[in-house]
């Protein structure tokens, strides 16, 4: 997920900062020590909602252990709840709150296909590819969508 660089959020803008960290650096535990301290600057679950479920996404892609991988998508999309189309415009990301539930859920079903729980696993899958129209063509909706095709195959699922 990019957030717009014309509109300033600065909490937004130090996540996408970690982000790089990781995905483009390869900097992992250095990412996982920004998010760290945006989740205390932010107050934690008590934070934004916005930025609660932008950084426990992020938080969770940058975790050793699938338990704790597990626990920060579930704080995720337990924020996402309470994040309305307007604060996500505002801050810029270029999707609606619809389009963050397919990765959210992508997520969720790969952590629980990692620790054995096929019944959830496959529970997230069919929820995320409910909610797959919600993503645009772009390289962000082409991402998750091939997730969601490797993650198929892998529970040997049908559909």
């Amino acid at each position: 997920m990019t957030t717009d660089p014309t509109i300033a959020d600065p909490t937004m803008t130090r996540i996408g900062q970690g982000v790089e960290l990781h995905h483009h650096q390869g900097r992992r535990e250095a990412a996982r020590e920004l998010f760290a301290q945006i989740w205390d600057d932010i107050g934690g679950e008590q934070g934004d909602p916005l930025h609660v479920c932008v950084l426990a996404h992020s938080m969770a892609d940058v975790q050793d252990d699938v338990r704790q991988e597990l626990m920060w998508d579930l704080r995720a999309l337990d924020a996402v709840a309470l994040v309305t189309d307007e604060r996500v415009a505002q801050a810029g990301v270029p999707l609606s709150v619809a389009g963050l539930y397919p990765s959210l859920h992508l997520n969720l079903s790969d952590c629980y296909r990692k620790l054995g729980d096929l019944d959830r696993a496959r529970e997230h899958l069919r929820q995320a590819r409910a909610r797959i129209g919600a993503l645009g063509d772009d390289e962000y909706g082409k991402i998750i969508k091939g997730g969601l095709e490797r993650l198929t195959e892998q529970l040997g699922d049908t559909v």
